[in-house]
């Protein structure tokens, strides 16, 4: 009987449940401090901001050409 209550109780140790593991993950996760996020946000908008005007100025070329012709 003794052996039966071993196996049993490797086989449930053997698979920890899915939010037992959530939790042990999240704890390992590092979020950002409010100066990180500033400067990110900051770099965010500001390479979207080139990239806007990239297109835009593609755009006016774009459409000048097609008007010479």
């Amino acid at each position: 009987m003794a052996k039966k209550e071993k196996k049993e109780k490797k086989k449930k140790n053997k698979k920890p449940s899915y939010f037992k593991q959530v939790i042990k993950e999240m704890q390992l996760v590092v979020f950002p401090n409010k100066k990180e996020v500033i400067k990110y946000t900051g770099a965010t908008i500001f390479i979207v901001a080139l990239m806007i005007g990239f297109f835009e100025l593609l755009n006016l070329a774009l459409s000048l050409v097609k008007g010479m012709f």
